[in-house]
């Protein structure tokens, strides 16, 4: 099972700020993790819509082409930006 993580307003968005969940098969990157979880339904649809968002798997940065298991540590955070 998959330990998801929600930071800043993504986790005020989602009202959570962590979620386990069982990835299915057929999701093998992070791409298809993100279409699988808008594919359940809002408040996802709509928060993972956004193309800025930023995702970490097992505590790296990762692109969308990245592999995910369903063993993984899957942060999820909006862009952060420093001064």
């Amino acid at each position: 099972m998959a330990h998801f993580l929600f930071f800043a307003r993504i986790r005020e968005q989602l009202g959570q700020a962590t979620l386990e969940l069982t990835i299915p098969a057929q999701v093998a990157t992070v791409a298809d993790l993100l279409l699988w979880l808008q594919s359940r339904g809002e408040p996802f649809a709509s928060v993972l819509q956004d193309r800025s968002l930023q995702v970490a798997v097992n505590q790296r940065h990762a692109r969308t082409d990245d592999l995910v298991t369903d063993h993984d540590e899957i942060a999820l955070f909006p862009p952060v930006s420093g001064g």
